[in-house]
């Protein structure tokens, strides 16, 4: 897979957790606990893509 196949899966993935996050804050019932993971697994995967831009620039 080509650095920028991979950034596009990764922005994908990324947007996927925002819509997902926005789902889970939209129900009452739901647990910090599964905020935070989300929130962990998008900020990893802002990393990467910031890693992986940066790579690529050089």
């Amino acid at each position: 897979m080509s650095i920028d196949a991979h950034l596009a899966s990764l922005e994908k993935k990324h947007g996927e957790l925002e819509a997902e996050l926005r789902a889970v804050l939209g129900q009452p019932s739901v647990h910090d606990q599964a905020i935070a993971n989300i929130k962990r697994r998008k900020l990893r995967l802002r990393d990467e893509i910031k890693r992986l831009r940066s790579d690529t620039q050089h």
